[in-house]
């Protein structure tokens, strides 16, 4: 697969999509689920983690045309959720090598989580 205007166009009308759904699934699941938990971010983290699982299993049955699965996996999967992709790679892992998935999952949670706090509060400290 190579970089070119065909596969960027791909992937970003797939992300275009997938950021609409994902404000949409924001917007309707405050209206109808206020709740202190963010259950909008859960939805799409697990229906989006559901539906990667779903095309990867098809794709790996029927080759797909690339810049199909360009456009649903990468762009609008990768817009409505990157925990999609997360997800079935840690899955992959953990059936082929299961130490190296529990260590992706570990430093991803971890470090996604310490990333976020430390910019945060690189910020915070020196806006104060």
């Amino acid at each position: 697969m190579t970089f070119n205007l065909t596969t960027a166009l791909a992937v970003g009308f797939g992300g275009f999509f997938g950021a609409i759904a994902r404000f949409y699934v924001g917007v309707e699941m405050v209206k109808h689920f206020p709740h202190e938990v963010p259950l909008a971010t859960l939805t799409v983290n697990i229906v989006g983690s559901f539906i990667i699982g779903l095309l990867i299993a098809v794709f790996v049955i029927y080759t797909p045309n690339t810049l199909l699965k360009l456009f649903l996996v990468t762009g609008f999967l990768g817009a409505l959720t990157t925990y999609s992709t997360f997800a079935i790679e840690s899955f992959m892992l953990l059936n082929s090598n299961f130490w190296y998935g529990v260590l992706n999952i570990v430093l991803n949670l971890f470090g996604t989580i310490i990333a976020a706090g430390s910019g945060y509060k690189l910020i915070t400290h020196f806006i104060r």
